[in-house]
């Protein structure tokens, strides 16, 4: 394969809701933990970056009030039309070759964006360059290599098939730019970049109805890139849709890293 430009999960596709659907579910509770321990509040400023889906964002409208705002960028702000209301704003925006839509920021929040990014380095320096002094910035990514399995306990063929398709998502994600270790260099980024009382930690789901219906939709949006990159026949697509759609299987994803820091 040779490197290619463009996000590999088209937010357009008919998938995409169900993955939307799915990362609600498995974290936005870790999400809101540590957004409720950052303290936002009302009349905080908040850019929510790469929002995707709107449950983020509309969290935060719902905590910054009236007095408060909240700007949701994308590039592809298709998804997010339904919570275009005051007090949020929806913007198109790259956030790795644009500048930030905004400066003075109380709380940057990115969740699985930046292992997407390839100019990576720049959307996190514009993410902090965004923030005023005090600011909170909580970035929240993947980490696919840490662990790069969909079933940790290979058993059986069904466990390995899994496995296997699972490293072709993986090849395809790093042929258009994704970082698959970046999650685990988090802290040691933001501490770099000058942020204060730096702190993360990870959720991993092992087994979950969500970790189902995200692998589920996940492989039927990638299946003809799949097919064209030799990585599986069409054969062994449906044969691992069928065990998916079993409810059989322990399926889980990639672990979450998250980490926040405070700008001096």
């Amino acid at each position: 394969m040779t490197r290619s430009d463009g996000y590999l999960l088209d937010n357009r596709q008919k998938e995409a809701g169900e993955r939307f659907d799915a990362f609600t579910t498995l974290f936005d509770p870790t999400t809101f933990r540590h957004l409720e321990g950052l303290g936002v509040g009302p009349g905080w400023r908040c850019w929510e970056v790469g929002a995707g889906g709107t449950s983020v964002v509309s969290w935060l409208a719902e905590k910054v009030g009236p007095a408060g705002q909240v700007v949701a960028t994308d590039i592809d702000t298709s998804r997010l039309t339904a919570a275009a209301r005051p007090p949020v704003e929806i913007r198109v925006h790259d956030v790795g070759a644009e500048e930030p839509p905004g400066e003075g920021f109380d709380l940057v929040h990115a969740r699985l964006v930046l292992v997407h990014v390839p100019d990576r380095e720049r959307a996190l320096r514009s993410m902090i360059q965004a923030l005023r002094p005090g600011g909170r910035l909580l970035v929240e990514d993947a980490d696919p290599a840490l662990q790069p399995l969909t079933c940790p306990d290979e058993y059986g063929p069904e466990q390995r098939l899994a496995n296997r398709l699972r490293q072709g998502f993986r090849a395809l994600l790093a042929d258009r730019g994704a970082d698959l270790s970046y999650g685990r260099r988090l802290p040691r980024l933001l501490r770099q970049a000058g942020l204060h009382d730096v702190e993360a930690d990870a959720y991993f789901p092992v087994t979950s109805p969500a970790c189902t219906a995200l692998e589920a939709a996940t492989v039927r949006q990638i299946r003809d890139r799949l097919l064209s990159a030799g990585l599986a026949t069409d054969a062994e697509i449906d044969q691992h849709l069928a065990n998916v759609e079993s409810g059989t299987m322990d399926l889980t994803t990639a672990p979450m890293i998250s980490a926040w820091g405070r700008k001096g």
